[in-house]
């Protein structure tokens, strides 16, 4: 396999990871952020206030975006890597 192909193509499952884990990472910022500023706020420091919500939102977003993340993976499978393994 030349190096051009093998870069090319670690470069697109590097750069389809990042687009699949997007929505999850964001929810996660964002959760975290509004807890910390609702712990600064009233001055609660339980370390479950953090968890549980961040959790349950992860979940939530996971379960939503499920299907978006199956059909990019399943696409790349087969329009980038069967080509490359069969060699065409």
């Amino acid at each position: 396999m030349d190096e051009v192909i093998f870069f090319d193509t670690l470069r697109q499952g590097l750069w389809i990871s990042v687009k699949i884990s997007m929505p999850i990472l964001a929810v996660a910022l964002v959760v975290g952020l509004a807890i910390g500023l609702f712990q600064a706020l009233t001055s609660v420091q339980e370390m479950t206030l953090t968890f549980v919500p961040k959790l349950a939102a992860i979940l939530g977003v996971f379960w939503a975006t499920m299907g978006f993340m199956t059909q990019t993976l399943t696409s790349f499978f087969t329009d980038q890597l069967v080509p490359l393994m069969i060699g065409g």
